[in-house]
């Protein structure tokens, strides 16, 4: 059964400071409905915020990210129920391996790996054929005989790729992950279609939060380029999710600095993964995207 926490409130309730429900927009690839992003719309990208989601002194509220997460996948698979999308995408005989991110300046929180955790539970899989790892994966045994995975991780500028990417957070998987940083690391989408992983992403999960939207030069972090935008981008596509997430990023820098003030490298790697490798949509215009939530400065 689900959670206490009720996976629909985010559409029944007050979610939004001084709003009366979640209201819902689109953008992008024109009109639609969270009904209408189904199993076979591929490129469909939910973005869900919550203006209290971080707390003041930058604490992440656990429940709250839970129902963010819940209603994201909800409307993403178009069920009724959180749970009811949670099965629709993982079985109870599944292993999942949970990729996160261990970087330690901005690193996936806790509170999200947990509450992905908990509803891969409640589906039925078995503690033993769970676990969330970043640098070790090739050595972990449930990443090894992984039937399934789900790739997490913060959104943030990179020195190497432009951008902090889903497609960017699989470089783990490879023993030599410095030889795909040539040309702002344009050959990431290689790695997806390696057998360690290829097939197995059943969700995307761009953790926005709190952003870092510019930097300059390897392991770069200032906090001035920071914001609580308190969102999360979920998606099967790991391109759509990217290219959303890249132009959150540019029009957050544009908002700052009067300009889309340049990278140490443009995120190429995205659109490479689209056109070469053809692991999704690259092109926003046919990016499916519903947002769900707090409004203020969504910049999309």
């Amino acid at each position: 059964m689900d959670s206490p926490v009720n996976p629909t409130a985010l559409t029944r309730r007050d979610f939004l400071r001084g709003a009366t429900s979640a209201a819902f927009a689109v953008a992008f690839g024109g009109a639609s409905s969270p009904k209408e992003i189904r199993a076979e719309d591929r490129s469909g990208v939910v973005l869900i915020r919550h203006a209290d989601v971080v707390g003041r002194h930058g604490e992440i509220r656990g429940e709250i990210l839970q129902e963010m997460l819940d209603e994201a996948v909800r409307t993403l698979l178009g069920t009724e129920s959180a749970l009811e999308g949670w099965r629709g995408l993982f079985k109870k005989t599944d292993v999942v391996g949970i990729k996160s991110n261990s970087w330690g300046r901005l690193p996936t929180p806790a509170e999200l790996e947990e509450g992905i955790q908990r509803r891969l539970k409640e589906v039925g899989i078995h503690e033993k054929n769970l676990s969330v790892d970043d640098r070790g994966v090739r050595q972990n045994p449930v990443f090894q005989k992984a039937t399934a995975l789900v790739n997490v991780r913060p959104l943030r500028t990179h020195h190497w790729a432009g951008m902090g990417s889903c497609l960017k957070n699989y470089i783990m998987f490879v023993p030599d992950p410095w030889a795909y940083h040539g040309e702002g690391c344009s050959n990431l989408g290689k790695i997806w279609t390696y057998p360690i992983v290829k097939g197995k992403t059943r969700l995307n999960i761009l953790c926005a939060l709190t952003p870092q939207f510019y930097g300059r030069g390897a392991h770069f972090f200032d906090r001035r380029y920071v914001w609580p935008y308190g969102g999360l981008l979920v998606g099967r596509d790991p391109v759509a999710v990217d290219a959303v997430g890249a132009e959150i990023l540019k029009r957050k820098r544009i908002s700052f600095f009067g300009e889309d003030r340049s990278l140490d490298v443009p995120p190429i790697h995205i659109t490479v993964a689209d056109h070469q490798y053809h692991l999704g949509t690259s092109d926003l215009s046919k990016i499916r995207l519903v947002k769900l939530g707090w409004r203020e400065e969504g910049l999309v």
